[in-house]
């Protein structure tokens, strides 16, 4: 059976060449940004491969699945498609080690006061020794409680990192239970170990912000979750506690956050993504003492033309023959 592949991502002339090589038997047609599509060739679309545009449902009547470029799938929600039975595969389980080390980075370099230490740099002061004493000595992490919101591939690499620096882990999920380590689509590039998080379930939240000297924000962006973090909920944090937020905006009450940082509540903050983006010049954030902040680059993978053409052509692959594809979304649960 001859499937027809489209994509609309402004992926290397290699990379379509390679799938042709690996999958002969696959039509393989391109979108160009701003590019009409042929109504005749939507007609017969099998996959799409796709992170913004979305046709409309009637417009594409051979499509049996969506491969988004993306782990999120609530821009996906507006859209017909999502109206549809049609599968939805999310890009998920090739941003689980970046993302990890993006957190730990966070951490470390909130505990080791780096954004105090980079304004010293930007105004080329010194600090005196009582000032560094006072403001600049690091945080002691091994003892600490991370508080991981949204317990998956991305929470169980955290953990494993966390923990080899000697800090206990709360992993907050929907089920409670861990996920077994070949959940979905894995590429084999998280490092084996033993998960020694402790994991509770949704309602148990108001307890993991309590214990949790350091909060790891990383949930998906659904209805159960959006707001989930306010005013309420980070007033249990214990005094100084950190938050790292590389889920979605809309999750983290950010005017809450930036009160609570402000008035010492709140000991620092890494935030890779915002209720608007791009962030704009005008934010605060851009220069708020206390604050990492990056341009939503958490889930950017070092191997991603690698292994984005995995998961293809394993989604391609099954569905010629007829399997059920891989890192399908759960409509109900919007994830």
């Amino acid at each position: 059976m001859t499937l027809t592949y489209l994509s609309t991502l402004p992926l290397p002339d290699s990379w379509f060449a390679e799938l042709s090589e690996r999958l002969p038997d696959v039509e393989v047609h391109r979108l160009a940004a701003g590019e009409t599509p042929d109504p005749a060739l939507l007609e017969r679309v099998d996959l799409l491969h796709t992170s913004e545009w979305f046709p409309e449902a009637s417009a594409v009547p051979a499509l049996r699945c969506v491969q988004l470029d993306t782990s999120g799938v609530d821009h996906v929600r507006r859209t017909t498609l999502w109206q549809t039975g049609v599968p939805i595969a999310t890009l998920g389980g090739i941003a689980p080690v970046p993302m990890a080390e993006y957190a730990m980075m966070s951490i470390l370099e909130l505990a080791h006061r780096m954004p105090l230490i980079e304004r010293h740099r930007a105004d080329r002061t010194w600090p005196t020794n009582a000032d560094r004493l006072s403001s600049l000595t690091p945080r002691q992490l091994p003892g600490a409680t991370v508080g991981i919101i949204g317990y998956g591939r991305i929470g169980r690499e955290i953990s494993r990192l966390a923990t080899a620096f000697g800090m206990h882990v709360l992993g907050l999920s929907r089920t409670g239970v861990p996920a077994p380590a070949d959940a979905k689509f894995d590429t084999g590039r998280q490092a084996p170990g033993e998960d020694r998080a402790e994991i509770l379930p949704m309602e148990a939240l108001p307890e993991v912000m309590r214990r949790s000297d350091i909060l790891v924000v990383v949930v998906p962006l659904t209805e159960l979750t959006r707001g989930m973090i306010g005013a309420e909920q980070l007033d249990l944090l214990p005094d100084g506690a950190l938050v790292v937020n590389i889920a979605r905006g809309g999750i983290v009450d950010e005017q809450a956050l930036l009160e609570r940082l402000r008035d010492g509540r709140i000991g620092g903050v890494a935030l890779d993504v915002f209720d608007e983006e791009p962030l704009g010049a005008e934010s605060v954030w851009w220069s708020e003492p206390g604050a990492l902040i990056t341009p939503h680059v958490a889930g950017l993978a070092p191997q991603y033309h690698a292994q984005t053409l995995d998961l293809v052509v394993e989604n391609l692959t099954r569905l010629a023959e007829g399997r059920s594809i891989v890192n399908e979304v759960d409509r109900v649960s919007g994830y």
